[in-house]
């Protein structure tokens, strides 16, 4: 069993908490937040405090804080030579106290508060510093079903990078849509059907072929209606730079 002491009171810290709490090999010790209220509502049987010198000794400290805060954070534990990993899809690993057994444990997903995820689904990014730990890391994220990639510090920082796009932007896409259909008066559930067949396709095609619509074929007139109807200059000038990026692709002019 890997003996766990979980610190942060985030979003990704309360499912890393229930993921941990229903698997058999893992033992949460103890979660730590400097905000004892947030986490005192689900920590059930598991020691909380919000003191660091009060830390249990364990296999593994997740630090599922905030990017600014885990440098500070990890220097401040108060102990060192144990394996101490942080969650960041774009921290540097060396973002964490030299004097720790640095590692990264970082779960690809979008988590929001009140959102179910089943977590065997999500991929576990690591990477260490010292190779006796990769195999501790693994284990955890075997212990949730989850499937791992070992990736440097650069790799998962591009990760991170192109997760912004497929996730933080289009989802700002939808809220523009839900924003135009909404002005009319249209239910925005008729959009969510073609929501989910795009993202139905990509995961047995690659984006590129995937592509169809006017920029695509380069319909010059359905173009300028579109630009006529939409009134914010904001999602105007959206919509001709995607339009212009999705032409260049696919060599239209």
């Amino acid at each position: 069993m890997i003996s766990v002491v979980l610190l942060g009171a985030g979003n990704v810290a309360s499912h890393l908490y229930r993921a941990f709490k229903e698997s058999a090999n893992i033992d949460v010790l103890q979660w730590y937040s400097r905000s004892i209220d947030k986490i005192s509502s689900y920590a059930n049987d598991t020691h909380i405090t919000d003191h660091l010198n009060d830390l249990k000794q364990a296999d593994i400290y997740l630090l599922a804080v905030s990017d600014d805060a885990i440098s500070k954070l990890s220097e401040k534990l108060p102990f060192d030579n144990r394996l101490v990993a942080h969650c960041s899809g774009s921290a540097s690993i060396h973002d964490l106290d030299k004097k720790h057994q640095r590692a990264v444990f970082y779960p690809l997903q979008s988590f929001s508060k009140d959102a179910d995820l089943t977590f065997s689904e999500i991929p576990i990014c690591i990477e260490v510093l010292e190779k006796p730990n990769l195999k501790i890391l693994q284990e955890l994220a075997s212990s949730l079903h989850c499937k791992t990639y070992k990736i440097n510090t650069e790799q998962r920082q591009t990760l991170h990078l192109s997760a912004v796009f497929v996730n933080n932007f289009v989802n700002q896409l939808y809220r523009v849509a839900h924003e135009i259909s909404d002005a009319k008066s249209i239910n925005f559930d008729i959009l969510k059907p073609l929501i989910l067949e795009t993202a139905r396709k990509v995961q047995y095609m690659s984006p590129y072929m995937a592509q169809t619509g006017p920029a695509k074929r380069n319909d010059k007139k359905t173009i300028k209606r579109h630009l006529k109807l939409l009134e914010n200059e904001q999602h105007k000038a959206i919509y001709e730079l995607l339009t212009a990026s999705i032409k260049k692709t696919h060599g239209q002019r």
